[in-house]
């Protein structure tokens, strides 16, 4: 039986996609994550278990579970595992990204450096360490301006900031994020940097597509209607296809084309987001990795009559398959990522049913679980759940998204400090 291996963390929410995509093709699919070696098999999945932070080890675990039974393709869900990804098929010979470009991609100040060289628009950059002074960092800034990590996603940690005072606020709220177990845990050095950039206005654009031998396929440009102007810049709704003027999608897809190039991507699924505004397209990011979370389900592909996921159609080209007869569904389709409100301890949700009843509401996933502590951006990386609609048109979908997310109540209780009493 044909075998893949999926890299994934252990919370990675399309872990089951990818699944029930291997199993419609008859694939055999391997798991390796960052999980606990010392446990048996804790998760009952036989995945191989790896650490991001070593590689060698990584790869030599993958090597050693795989030995009389070859891998016939590698593919990765998020960032640090695409990465890995790319060691890994570098080690074992197949199709994939070189490990340099995948490392660039991860890196904004490699990103940034890149695309510069390449002469694409792009903001004006300056790399500082955590170890600087704030205050003496904002006397020579220019604002507006938006500091950021170079390595988290999701738009954790990324904060607009339009005078001095708010710089030295974020630059402190940075280094205490990125100072924090969750983060000191993956043992990175980049954390000990961040990035400080004049702020980009314009309408944000998300891009998904793939790379077969360095030629790029788009195969969705979403709008974000929501506008992301700060300070924190917390995604939510995903529309496509896009409503802008077909010359803004051509040059959008022409640009993410050229970043891809400039990092030296190659092969493999792409996610990328950009920001347009009349000097031009600016590539933020250009990922070696599907859309995250839940969002891949509000792409369906068809072939003749059957419907198929973004899953399946990647998992197709990993294994070699010409995937250019997969084209979109018909009309328009979108997702909201539920924003958490505020910080506070989750009890529950009411209005579920009625938001899914809603006109061109396909479905409600509720992530969030009872009891869990909720942190909203810049220093959180979760969503309350996700709204998925389907329309003839994507105002229609944006309206029902919109709709239905009126509907929900969500229960917070507020989080009690007990090292305060």
């Amino acid at each position: 039986m044909t075998r893949v291996l999926l890299l994934a963390t252990t919370t990675g929410y399309q872990i089951r996609s990818f699944g029930e995509a291997a199993e419609k093709l008859g694939v055999r699919l391997l798991f390796a994550s960052d999980r606990c070696d010392r446990l048996d098999d804790p998760w009952w999945d036989q995945a191989i278990p790896i650490r991001f932070h070593d590689v060698q080890h990584s790869i030599d675990a993958v090597v050693e579970a795989c030995t009389g039974a070859p891998l016939a393709a590698v593919l990765a869900v998020g960032d640090r595992p695409a990465v890995l990804a790319a060691h890994v098929t570098a080690a074992l010979g197949l199709p994939g990204n070189s490990p340099a470009a995948a490392s660039a991609s991860r890196n904004k100040l490699a990103s940034r450096r890149a695309f510069t060289s390449a002469g694409l628009p792009t903001p004006l950059f300056r790399e500082v360490s955590l170890a600087d002074d704030s205050s003496a960092l904002a006397a020579e800034c220019t604002y507006p301006a938006v500091i950021k990590p170079l390595s988290l996603s999701g738009s954790r940690g990324v904060m607009r900031v339009d005078d001095g005072r708010e710089l030295v606020v974020a630059f402190e709220r940075l280094r205490r994020l990125l100072r924090s177990p969750d983060i000191l845990s993956e043992r990175d050095p980049v954390h000990e940097r961040a990035l400080i950039e004049s702020y980009v206005a314009g309408d944000e654009y998300a891009i998904e597509g793939v790379l077969t031998g360095g030629a790029f396929r788009a195969f969705a440009i979403f709008d974000k209607p929501d506008a992301l102007v700060g300070p924190c810049f917390e995604e939510t709704i995903y529309v496509t296809p896009s409503r802008a003027s077909r010359q803004v999608q051509q040059a959008i897809v022409e640009h993410i084309a050229a970043a891809a190039r400039a990092l030296g991507l190659s092969h493999g699924p792409v996610h990328a987001e950009c920001r347009v505004n009349t000097r031009g397209v600016y590539v933020l990011e250009v990922a070696p990795r599907p859309i995250g979370g839940l969002c891949s389900k509000a792409l369906r592909f068809c072939l003749d009559d059957s419907s198929v996921s973004l899953e399946e159609v990647l998992l197709r080209h990993a294994l070699g398959e010409d995937i250019t007869r997969y084209e979109l569904q018909s009309g328009a389709s979108g997702v909201m990522m539920i924003p958490i409100p505020r910080r506070g301890v989750y009890r529950g949700v009411e209005g579920v049913d009625a938001a899914r009843a809603v006109a061109g509401v396909e479905d409600v996933r509720i992530t969030a679980k009872a009891d869990e502590v909720l942190v909203p951006l810049p220093e959180g990386h979760s969503y309350l759940g996700f709204i998925f609609a389907n329309g003839a048109q994507p105002a229609e979908v944006e309206q029902a998204l919109r709709e239905a997310h009126s509907t929900l109540t969500f229960v917070i209780d507020r989080q009690i400090d007990v090292a305060s009493r």
